[in-house]
C-alpha cells in the first residue's frame, strides 16, 4: 500500500539560497523519502512567492527565521485565517544556496520534527 507523502513548505525571504536548498534537500534525500517539498520566500521580490495556493498545499510550514526577519508573522498578517503548524528554524540569512553548513544544520534541525 502506498503512504502518502507528507508536504513540506520552506519559507524564507527571497527564495534565493535557504528554502530552496532545503526544498532541493527533502526531495533529493532517501533520508526524506516520506516527505515532499516546496519553497517560497515572504518578499515581494522573492523568486517565487508564498500564495494561498501554496499553503493549502503544504501539511508542515517551516519558517527560516522569525526572530529577525519575522517569517511567521509575515505569513500570520498575509493569511489571517492560516491554522497549519508552523516551525521556525532559526536559521539566519547567512548561508548560499547548497553551502554544506546549511544542509548540515537544516539535517540536524529537521530530524527533530521528522524522523523517527
Amino acid at each position: 500500500m502506498l503512504t502518502k507523502k507528507k508536504k513540506l513548505l520552506f519559507i524564507c525571504t527571497e527564495n534565493l539560497q535557504r528554502s530552496p536548498t532545503a526544498e532541493e534537500l527533502v526531495n533529493t534525500s532517501p533520508k526524506f523519502k516520506d516527505y515532499t517539498a516546496r519553497s517560497a520566500g515572504t518578499s515581494i521580490t522573492a523568486v517565487s512567492q508564498i500564495t494561498k495556493t501554496l499553503i493549502e498545499w503544504s501539511d508542515i510550514i517551516f519558517v527560516f527565521n522569525e526572530k529577525y526577519e519575522k517569517h511567521k508573522t509575515i505569513l500570520l498578517k498575509k493569511f489571517p485565517n492560516l491554522k497549519k503548524k508552523i516551525i521556525d528554524l532559526d536559521i539566519p540569512d547567512r548561508y548560499y544556496r547548497n553551502d554544506p553548513e546549511l544542509i548540515k544544520i537544516l539535517k540536524i534541525k529537521l530530524k527533530k520534527y521528522l524522523l523517527d
